[in-house]
């Protein structure tokens, strides 16, 4: 468990106040992970305006992508944003702690034996499985239980969802009325490539199977489907990695505010001889007298040791001192180096904060160094950062999820 610690604008609620006093507890640890709630809602504002007039909702599974549920949650509540999306009932709980009035749906769907569980925070359980739709249709029967649920419809993923046949199957029922089903859904294979041919199919496979369900509000959206235009938005968006700043066009430049800021410290600067190696395996050799900075973040903290430097290879970069200087060696479990060889004398100090994400160094920029998506960078973000939140209504004094 990470302490979730808030800074201190003027438009929060300080956690720790003095400022003196907030400098002390962040002084115990070796990162900074700071999450800016207003960039978060003023991005969820802009998919809003993009989808309009469809209902813009949030997904905040994986504890809001690495970003803390519950604070993200009040934040875009108090925008303005109604309707949630999680992946599971434990995090379906936390939400409702911080969402007493939203309607919440649970991604996972209706396992066995979990009627109560739903019922009990009134939430909504996407369904994408007959024997979960008949589960939970004898659940409702003998709890007189009418929370509502989504109809997951499969229109390519191969992942999770009814297929469009047994989907048909549901019509008599949604025409008899009294049928419980308060959203239908379907999820895009390839949004974020606008040219993907399907993308049209699965808009007409949708648009066909949407269209019996009358009176029922239609979801296809996610991020990047948002950014395919009106075709594709129906009643509901459902926007997640965009609201944390990834880059839902990636074909085009980035229409998202960037939200988090990672810091580590430097534990130790030295000095390495021409010829000398760096780190495990001497993968990584001076070529130069070089200055170098050792700092406190590694893997075990989800920086992955794909960003690694090496004699072939330049690896990331961090910014020390407003300069973009490069790894030198491996990334290992808890420390990595940086070459600071350039930097003027002094400019770099044990103790010292140097950015691994932030000052233009994008999410989606380290995502290319670790060879994955801006989603695993976020969502692994690990649990000895400090997290600091800016703007919004921060949650209580309390330990977060990591």
């Amino acid at each position: 468990m990470t302490t979730a610690l808030t800074a201190k604008p003027a438009s929060t609620n300080s956690l720790l106040s003095p400022e003196a006093d907030q400098a002390s507890a962040l002084a115990a640890y070796n990162g900074i992970l700071t999450i800016d709630l207003d960039a978060i809602v003023a991005n969820w504002r802009k998919l809003e305006k993009t989808a309009m007039p469809a209902e813009c909702s949030a997904v905040i599974k994986a504890n809001a992508y690495g970003c803390g549920i519950e604070p993200v949650a009040r934040a875009l509540a108090g925008a303005g944003c109604k309707t949630f999306f999680v992946a599971t009932l434990d995090e379906a709980r936390a939400a409702r702690a911080a969402l007493p009035q939203a309607a919440i749906y649970v991604l996972s769907g209706f396992l066995q034996n979990t009627g109560e569980a739903y019922a009990k925070i009134d939430c909504r359980p996407v369904i994408g499985e007959l024997n979960e739709l008949a589960e939970w249709d004898v659940f409702c029967r003998r709890s007189g239980w009418s929370g509502g649920a989504a109809i997951h419809i499969d229109t390519g993923m191969n992942r999770l969802g009814l297929t469009v046949l047994e989907a048909q199957g549901l019509i008599p029922r949604i025409n008899a009325g009294d049928h419980g089903i308060t959203l239908v859904m379907s999820h895009l294979v390839s949004g974020e490539q606008l040219n993907s041919p399907v993308n049209a199919r699965q808009l007409a496979a949708f648009r066909q199977i949407a269209s019996f369900f009358t009176g029922v509000p239609a979801s296809l959206a996610n991020s990047s489907g948002i950014y395919l235009g009106a075709p594709f938005q129906f009643d509901l968006v459902r926007p997640g990695a965009a609201l944390y700043g990834i880059n839902p066009t990636p074909e085009a430049d980035n229409p998202m505010q960037p939200v988090v800021d990672l810091k580590a410290r430097i534990i130790q600067i030295r000095n390495v001889e021409r010829g000398e190696t760096v780190g495990y395996g001497g993968t990584w050799t001076a070529r130069r007298p070089t200055r170098l900075a050792v700092v406190a973040a590694g893997y075990a903290d989800g920086y992955f040791r794909a960003a690694s430097a090496n004699d072939g290879t330049r690896g990331a970069e961090v910014i020390v001192a407003g300069k973009r200087c490069p790894l030198a060696g491996r990334v290992s479990m808890d420390l990595i180096g940086v070459d600071i060889t350039d930097l003027p004398p002094n400019a770099a100090r044990r103790g010292h904060m140097v950015t691994l994400i932030g000052e233009g160094i994008t999410v989606d920029e380290l995502a290319h160094h670790f060879g994955t998506i801006g989603y695993e960078v976020l969502t692994s973000l690990g649990r000895r950062f400090a997290r600091v939140y800016k703007g919004g209504v921060p949650s209580e004094a309390a330990p977060s999820p990591a």
